[in-house]
């Protein structure tokens, strides 16, 4: 589980761009803004929360389904 939620965090910096790559001559690296990860993780977060939220809020709008088939 805390792999998952790990994972899940190294994610969202990804996407945010908090973690840049970085090549030279010499050598590569991976820099990481702390100040960016933070920020894009709390993003991605709140925008997680408000996706699932619209998603059952609009799952009470739901009045009926009608699973019947005919041959």
């Amino acid at each position: 589980m805390i792999k998952f939620i790990f994972s899940i965090i190294i994610i969202l910096a990804l996407i945010g761009g908090a973690i840049q790559f970085v090549a030279t001559d010499e050598s590569w690296s991976l820099v990481m803004n702390k100040e960016v990860a933070l920020n894009s993780i709390q993003n991605g977060a709140i925008t997680i929360y408000e996706f699932i939220e619209a998603l059952i809020s609009d799952a009470d709008k739901i009045t009926g389904v009608d699973l019947t088939t005919t041959k």
